[in-house]
């Protein structure tokens, strides 16, 4: 399996014969230019293709990515209890409850517990294929199911993780607290998680009054990572991953 990460909170999965990608976003007015990433495209999946998100927010739930990366049809797997809107043309529907396993193609892909910085439904995902195994955190805050996950899916090859801590300002009163995890919160739930590498994702946007990440989220990151001694891979929008070395 190869990993790619795309704009923002974004992943590709490939194996030779289907592609399964989580998030996806290329919709430029999703941030408008807060956000500098490349929008990498997603209309040129290989094999069968299926999309994972983690919530339907309209960074997270991109209705254009997710129609291109499924033209010749799919499954869009999403938390059960939502609807996402507006519907993909060709997306198949399949609403997945926490803990059930979802079988894809090659992929198989496990909504697990999260945090969501609003308390809107939100799930991580635990994704196997081709001998390897990823978690992907959407845009998690801290919470405490991650022993209960590592404990029951860990280790991980690699922990695709929010690391910006942003701050919200559009609800009022204003909490003032990370609705996302901290660069150092980051570092924590993969080495709880059992990660053996922590690839950062959900973060770069600027210049927005009530959206305000942490101060320097990649030096931060570096900094923790090295402290807990957590090998750290940071990827470019559109990069591949290089796999940390040796087997599970």
């Amino acid at each position: 399996m190869r990993a790619q990460r795309l704009a923002w909170a974004g992943v590709r999965l490939q194996l030779p014969d289907s592609t399964l990608f989580i998030d996806p976003l290329t919709n430029p007015e999703a941030w408008g230019r807060a956000l500098p990433d490349r929008l990498v495209p997603v209309d040129d999946a290989v094999g069968e293709s299926h999309v994972l998100v983690t919530h339907t927010h309209s960074d997270h739930f991109d209705a254009t990515a997710v129609a291109a990366a499924l033209k010749n049809g799919g499954v869009l797997a999403y938390p059960a209890g939502l609807q996402p809107s507006p519907w993909p043309p060709n997306a198949r529907p399949r609403p997945s409850p926490l803990w059930e396993p979802q079988l894809l193609g090659d992929f198989t892909a496990t909504p697990v517990p999260a945090s969501d910085g609003y308390g809107d439904t939100q799930v991580s995902w635990v994704v196997t294929a081709g001998g390897r195994r990823i978690f992907h955190g959407g845009d998690t805050q801290w919470h405490g199911h991650w022993w209960r996950i590592g404990r029951q899916y860990g280790p991980f090859d690699v922990a695709f993780l929010p690391i910006n801590g942003a701050r919200f300002g559009w609800r009022e009163p204003v909490s003032g607290q990370p609705g996302a995890l901290t660069p150092e919160q980051a570092v924590a739930a993969a080495v709880i998680l059992g990660a053996r590498m922590l690839v950062p994702i959900h973060y770069g946007v600027s210049g927005m009054d009530k959206y305000v990440e942490v101060d320097d989220p990649l030096g931060r990151v570096r900094q923790a990572a090295r402290e807990r001694d957590v090998a750290l891979q940071i990827l470019e929008p559109g990069t591949w991953l290089q796999w940390p070395e040796g087997n599970l």
